[in-house]
């Protein structure tokens, strides 16, 4: 016999059904040894579930204008309005973790918004690459995005935006690469899809580099904006993808 998920995993917690959808949502619940992807999947009466503990946004700077917020992975970024009460500035991937920005000042906010349409803010990321990175690599390709009531989709195409990333291999383990990506724009999924391009998939994007992994692992790493400047380490999770992260120098580049 069959059910679909979420109500098993309702029946499991003794929660409601709407508490274990969200649960789901966040990339906190797995069974034989995968995360749950989709709710509403059909598994089989008796499926055994184990939950990850959830962690929490942290406040890495604030004042009367910015807060800026320290996002962790599996978390929508459009809760951090509710909970800090601010409107947001720029918008992380719900699976990738790190630096995102809210404001508290409407006309602080539009300037904000001038500047990235400028591109005049500097924005980099550490993601886990799929194979060998041996040296750095520039990519411009120009990235062309559809909207649908099941989310964005982005491709390189002749008929897209500008795109520009710049990816930095900073260690090698087995057959993965640490790297910095330093994005002079900010198209939708812009690393994810540049590094699928270039056979360097990141690990965990089961969407573009078709990647299993128990997350995705791209981090928003620092983000400069007029005269502001705030960066958000990487969490354990790098770590046990086998890299030496206490002996590594993020900012050398």
């Amino acid at each position: 016999m069959q059910e679909k998920t979420y109500k098993l995993l309702a029946q499991q917690e003794k929660i409601s059904n709407r508490e274990a959808k969200e649960l789901i949502d966040a990339g906190r619940v797995f069974a034989h040894g995968k995360k749950i992807l989709i709710a509403r999947a059909l598994m089989r009466a008796g499926t055994k579930f184990s939950l990850t503990e959830a962690k929490k946004p942290q406040i890495l700077f604030e004042d009367d204008r910015i807060i800026a917020v320290d996002k962790p992975h599996s978390f929508v970024s459009e809760r951090l309005e509710r909970e800090f009460r601010a409107r947001l500035l720029n918008r992380l991937d719900k699976e990738t973790s790190g630096v995102i920005l809210l404001c508290r000042d409407e006309n602080f906010r539009l300037s904000c918004i001038e500047e990235f349409k400028k591109q005049r803010v500097f924005k980099s990321y550490i993601a886990v690459l799929d194979g060998i990175l041996a040296q750095e690599l520039e990519l411009d390709a120009p990235i062309k995005t559809t909207k649908s009531k099941g989310g964005a989709f982005s491709r390189v195409s002749k008929d897209g935006l500008s795109a520009l990333s710049r990816f930095v291999p900073l260690m090698v383990r087995g057959k993965k690469t640490l790297a910095k990506i330093i994005i002079k724009t900010g198209r939708t999924h812009q690393i994810r899809v540049h590094a699928a391009l270039a056979g360097h998939g990141v690990v965990g994007d089961a969407c573009y580099a078709k990647i299993p992994s128990d997350r995705m692992y791209l981090h928003s790493y620092e983000l400069g904006i007029l005269d502001y400047f705030f960066r958000a380490d990487v969490d354990e999770g790098f770590s046990k993808m086998g890299f030496e992260l206490k002996n590594l120098d993020f900012k050398a580049l």
